[in-house]
């Protein structure tokens, strides 16, 4: 009797050192890359997670305001996840100031933040990358890929001459070489910065012809 009674408290202490890893909530943890960011630069952090739940990560991102992003779903298949924003922060959508990251993920939250501060990055809007991969794919005409530089881009940063309208778009001509230092821009070997030097140098030597 003595020796079942032992062996029944041995299972449940064996049980009871078991149910915390087995019923124990995922824990979740936002690990930032750097906690400070610039203009021009991208938004990268990791999620990391204590288990893979088949569960998505659920993101909000706000200022300091208090103004927050819709929920962004992030699929979990690792225990590291590596989150790299596709678009870099640019002034005409981002403001300065310190901003909050909020992760849930399996009913666990954490919560990280960063600041993006001002500098003299040259940035060029990342629709002129869409734009520029049309043109080198010759889905766009030279005048036409131009016409958006004008549009688009700052006059600090490219300034195009005053002379496009709608009668001489089709005489824009760009020597076809220039395409490599584009898709060299698109490819991230060189920076907005150096892009927008060359095309301001053709465009002032007439190379680029308008």
């Amino acid at each position: 009797m003595k020796t079942r009674y032992s062996l029944i408290m041995v299972l449940i202490i064996f049980s009871a050192a078991l149910l915390p890893s087995v019923y124990a909530t995922p824990t979740v943890e936002i690990l930032m890359e750097k906690t400070t960011f610039r203009y021009c630069e991208k938004l990268f952090y990791t999620i990391k997670v204590s288990e893979v739940t088949g569960e998505p990560a659920i993101i909000h991102i706000k200022d300091q305001a208090d103004k927050s992003s819709s929920a962004i779903s992030i699929p979990i298949s690792n225990q590291t996840n590596p989150i790299p924003s596709m678009i870099p922060f640019e002034a005409e959508i981002f403001p300065l100031g310190k901003y909050f990251i909020d992760v849930e993920y399996a009913g666990a939250k954490d919560s990280a933040e960063f600041d993006l501060i001002d500098s003299e990055n040259v940035c060029i809007p990342a629709l002129m990358k869409q734009v520029a991969f049309s043109w080198i794919n010759d889905k766009m005409s030279d005048g036409f890929f131009i016409d958006a530089i004008n549009k688009f881009v700052d006059k600090n940063i490219i300034n195009i001459p005053d002379k496009i309208n709608e009668k001489n778009l089709e005489s824009i001509h760009i020597p076809k070489w220039t395409k490599n230092t584009v898709g060299w821009w698109l490819e991230d070997k060189i920076s907005d910065n150096e892009f927008s030097q060359v095309i301001q140098y053709l465009i002032n030597k007439e190379i680029i012809v308008i």
